[in-house]
């Protein structure tokens, strides 16, 4: 894969900025990354490993780490990784160094809490006027980085935009593939953490692979009548950024969201849970979020309210699945 000229920041080092960040390493890029914690810089700087975030997987010797956010912002290309509820103010502090001419790319998965919107609005709102997009796809950080082969989606408004990204950020292992529909893109990266969450707590809770499989399959229903409530497209969950990121994030452990969905199943607590992790578990978050945006817009998503009601402690597991099977009965559709 040739090398292309524009040069790509990152912010936001944790494990999955880091994997994006080897990928344009390896490709030749020219790529920079933002960490907050000094101790990060310094491991991948002198070690050329992220020891925090990604230990035991040696990263490309020409990643540069810094923690001057504005050098970072200083690039063509800014792939912003930092946590859903963190890309508005991430925003708000880099705008007024942002090259003429720079795009925006969220590499984050989730919906704002206390607006309800999705993160291309917020960018949009924290930096005006700056051409945003979205990467988004089925991706396990520590097999990015280790070089392993990956397809992603990238959203932008027009499809020659989102074309024109595709070709500056494809790798030998990352091909991305174009959309322009931003929102559907967006409500299937973040709803499938959500159920990712469910699925856990039905492995978790040992109710069978039979009742997992029936929860994910009308979790996707469920993102794809919000996705069309919002103005996205169904068809698009078909693809990468839903039925590929749910069959991944619904059913390993590397999951953070299964994870914590499976140890709750278990009869750990939410607070537990949380309190040994240092990474961001999204689909928390975004659970409340889904329901404040599925209100507003009359959508019924039965499996996303009753993973919020146990996250939040209003309901067990063994409730709300009696719950949702006494349902009334209807006809399937997507």
């Amino acid at each position: 894969m040739s090398a292309f000229s524009s040069t790509i920041g990152i912010i936001g080092a944790g494990a999955w900025g880091t994997a994006l960040a080897q990928t344009q390493a390896a490709a030749g890029r020219d790529v920079l990354l933002w960490a907050r914690e000094p101790e990060v810089v310094t491991a991948i700087n002198q070690k050329h490993e992220n020891t925090v975030f990604l230990p035991g997987v040696p990263l490309h010797a020409a990643i540069r780490a810094t923690g001057d956010l504005n050098e970072a912002a200083e690039h063509d290309v800014i792939l912003l990784v930092t946590p859903a509820q963190h890309i508005r103010s991430t925003l708000e502090r880099i705008r007024d160094v942002l090259k003429q001419g720079a795009s925006i790319v969220i590499c984050a998965k989730g919906i704002e809490l206390g607006s309800g919107k999705i993160l291309s609005a917020i960018a949009e709102e924290a930096a005006p006027g700056v051409p945003v997009a979205v990467l988004t796809g089925p991706t396990f950080a520590s097999e990015i980085a280790r070089g392993l082969p990956c397809a992603v989606t990238i959203a932008a408004r027009t499809v020659d935009q989102a074309r024109g990204l595709c070709s500056k950020l494809a790798s030998r292992t990352m091909r991305p593939y174009a959309s322009d529909d931003l929102i559907g893109v967006q409500i299937g990266s973040a709803v499938k953490n959500v159920i990712a969450i469910a699925s856990g707590m039905v492995a978790g809770k040992g109710l069978g692979e039979s009742a997992r499989a029936a929860l994910m399959t009308r979790g996707l229903t469920e993102m794809a009548r919000l996705s069309e409530a919002m103005g996205g497209h169904r068809e698009t969950l078909m693809g990468m950024c839903g039925v590929g990121d749910l069959m991944l994030t619904a059913s390993s452990q590397q999951s953070r969201n299964f994870s914590l969905g499976f140890q709750l199943g278990q009869g750990r607590t939410l607070e537990e849970i949380l309190a040994e992790r240092r990474a961001v578990t999204e689909g928390v978050h975004t659970a409340k979020a889904v329901m404040v945006m599925a209100k507003s817009k009359g959508v019924d998503m039965p499996v996303s309210a009753a993973t919020n009601d146990c996250l939040e402690g209003r309901s067990s597991i063994e409730a709300a699945m009696a719950s949702m099977m006494d349902r009334p009965l209807k006809t399937e559709n997507l």
